[in-house]
């Protein structure tokens, strides 16, 4: 019985390692401080698609950091590899409503002569180094209407998502 003692000590000894390898061996979720890599489309209320990089770089941001929008974030959590979802994100949720406050009117010597039309995109920064972007919404004979909110501003965005890798 002595001769047997060695080895019941020593699968006594190799099952916590089994069973940690086996808890390595998990799929990884999207977490709080993990890297996640998605391929992502995204398509506004009307059906219009506003962004995607699908057959392009995917995008990596490390959950839990605010590097995309917050309720994104949030409806990532726990995904994992190869897994897709479709979210939703009222204005709310997205890039907020739209302010008529950053609607304002602006001498037209401002803006540069070149981007002087409906629809021209402006970046600007301010004293602390931070930068502004604008819309050009109107151009009359002295004043330029300028649109400072996000582009996104009181639009529901619709993103379909997969994660590609979790790091």
């Amino acid at each position: 019985m002595h001769a047997r003692a060695p080895a019941t000590l020593l699968l006594c000894l190799a099952l916590p390692l089994v069973a940690s390898a086996a808890e390595d061996a998990k799929p990884a979720s999207v977490a709080a401080g993990r890297q996640v890599s998605v391929e992502y489309t995204l398509t506004l209320d009307d059906g219009t698609q506003a962004d995607t990089n699908v057959g392009g770089e995917p995008l990596v941001f490390e959950q839990g950091a605010h590097q995309i929008l917050p309720a994104l974030e949030e409806a990532l959590d726990g995904m994992k590899v190869s897994e897709s979802r479709k979210v939703t994100l009222p204005p709310e949720k997205g890039y907020g409503a739209v302010m008529p406050e950053l609607v304002q009117e602006v001498d037209l010597q401002m803006v540069p002569e070149e981007a002087r039309f409906a629809g021209a995109q402006l970046a600007a920064e301010d004293e602390n180094g931070n930068r502004h972007y604008a819309v050009v919404r109107e151009v009359r004979e002295s004043k330029i209407l300028v649109d400072l909110n996000h582009p996104l501003a009181g639009r529901t965005l619709v993103f379909d998502v997969k994660i590609l890798s979790i790091d």
